[in-house]
């Protein structure tokens, strides 16, 4: 049911609910396409206030919103500050324990919360599924949207399913979807695997006139890490040191140490509690820097981080953007900086190699899961992989992307239904060169990259270009070093 409101009195909403005075560059357009029950695709850079864009009109809709995430902590701060708000929401995800769900699935039934944060994996569930088939759904949101993309630079194969999941629900919802970085291409993926050909696109643009953006050239690690000391010197407040490896995160962490700053470390093979400990002290401004792998920042809401440093070329302009965005989002100036060294490039190609399945993996994957099409249900990816050579990650992209390409089809209980059937060898190579093509793509989005840092001219210019934004005036920013 479309529900009219006017700006005014959405502005009314917005103070009585959030406590702002006034929508940002683009909320209220969000917020009336969603009201209208228009599917919508929103792209607002990191901080610009994308979760307002479908929080308030789900208040003001009857039925419960569905929020898919793959950002477990940010699920829980969002909900943890709605209830704050007296707004009843729930996370259905791999935190929730199993004696819980019963009963959280029930009251979700029964329309006790206003939102149900979830991922992709919990509603290949069974039992979310049914739930979804039963319950009154006002917005489907997607956030992280890039996910669901091959050609996005943090592809999510389980995003692949989430088209299916809005379609198992009774009375079909509007689907806002949300992202911080996409080029052209990326979007028409998007509308495609989501099922929303013709959303409306609310696009407030790239370019974020508080942020400094830096090159600093340095070759060899002495030289990164004197340029690094001194950046960290000279800077005001808090921020983050993105580092390409586990080894150089810890090695960079005991070396800023030994010259008397407080810094952290975070990585992916640090225990959950020394991570939660590194986080808390970041947090709560108890440290200088961060220093970190790309494990560090999905979701993270410190609005006064003052410069990201990047120690490693990263692999893509939207990680690159992604990371150095997470500064400044409070509108006060501060910096991006990239430490390059060319010998960098070595280091991104060899993250690109093996990265995506090959030939033989997709051959393997398929015949593996065709061994057990005849069986009474269609196989579990634990099935498959029982009697699969394929690492069982890999084994995961090669059956999300046959399914993409009509060869299986996912079915409830993370099961595959094989639909093509004695497909050869040189078939299924056909069905992966979207693979192929996609390695091609990362090795063009570096050679951009590269040229970002070797480049003379302005470096938000060269930024924008990349997305296909031209709204920087007159063609130039002034505040990097290339203007």
């Amino acid at each position: 049911m479309t529900v009219a409101a006017s700006p005014r009195a959405l502005q009314r909403k917005l103070k009585e609910h959030f406590g702002f005075r006034k929508f940002r560059p683009g909320q209220l357009e969000a917020v009336q396409a969603a009201l209208d029950e228009r599917d919508t695709l929103i792209i607002m850079p990191t901080g610009s206030g994308k979760s307002l864009c479908f929080q308030l009109p789900a208040l003001e809709m009857p039925g419960t919103t569905i929020v898919v995430s793959p950002l477990i902590a940010l699920m829980k701060d969002q909900a943890d500050a709605l209830a704050e708000r007296g707004i009843p929401a729930v996370v259905v995800n791999s935190t929730l324990p199993a004696a819980d769900r019963p009963q959280v699935l029930a009251d979700i039934l029964a329309e006790k919360y206003d939102f149900v944060y979830t991922t992709p994996e919990q509603l290949a569930r069974p039992d979310l599924r049914e739930l979804l088939a039963n319950l009154k759904v006002d917005l489907f949101v997607v956030d992280e949207a890039h996910c669901v993309s091959q050609w996005g630079h943090d592809f999510r194969p389980d995003y692949l399913a989430l088209g299916q999941a809005v379609d198992a629900i009774a009375e079909r919802p509007p689907v806002l979807a949300l992202t911080a970085t996409a080029t052209e291409d990326v979007v028409e993926d998007i509308l495609s695997r989501l099922g929303i050909p013709d959303a409306d696109v609310v696009h407030t643009g790239f370019y974020r006139p508080n942020l400094t953006l830096v090159v600093r050239h340095a070759e060899g690690d002495a030289a990164k890490r004197e340029r690094l000391l001194a950046l960290l010197n000279e800077s005001e407040g808090t921020g983050i040191v993105y580092a390409a490896t586990v080894k150089v995160v810890d090695e960079l962490a005991g070396f800023l140490a030994d010259w008397g700053l407080p810094v952290a470390a975070y990585h992916g093979r640090m225990t959950p509690k020394k991570r939660a400990e590194a986080q808390d002290r970041f947090m709560a401004g108890g440290v200088k820097a961060m220093v970190a792998t790309n494990a560090f920042g999905l979701g993270i809401d410190k609005p006064d981080i003052r410069f990201v440093v990047h120690y490693h070329l990263p692999g893509t302009v939207e990680a690159f953007y992604q990371e150095f965005g997470r500064a400044g989002r409070d509108g006060v100036p501060a910096t991006g900086v990239l430490l390059y060294d060319p010998a960098d490039q070595k280091l991104q190609r060899f993250f690109g190699t093996g990265r995506y399945p090959d030939e033989a993996d997709l051959v393997n994957s398929y015949h593996a899961v065709s061994r057990l099409a005849d069986n009474p249900d269609p196989p579990t990816l634990a099935e498959v992989q029982a009697i699969s050579p394929v690492p069982k990650a890999k084994l995961k992209v090669c059956l999300d992307l046959l399914a993409a390409r009509g060869v299986l089809r996912p079915e409830a209980g993370n099961r595959y239904k094989v639909v093509r059937r004695g497909l050869d060898r040189d078939q299924i190579a056909r069905e992966g060169r979207a693979y192929r093509d996609r390695a091609d793509r990362d090795a063009t989005k570096l050679a951009r990259l590269v040229e970002y840092a070797e480049g003379k001219g302005c470096r938000w210019r060269h930024v924008l270009g990349y997305f296909g934004d031209d709204s920087l005036p007159a063609g130039r920013c002034g505040h990097c070093d290339g203007c």
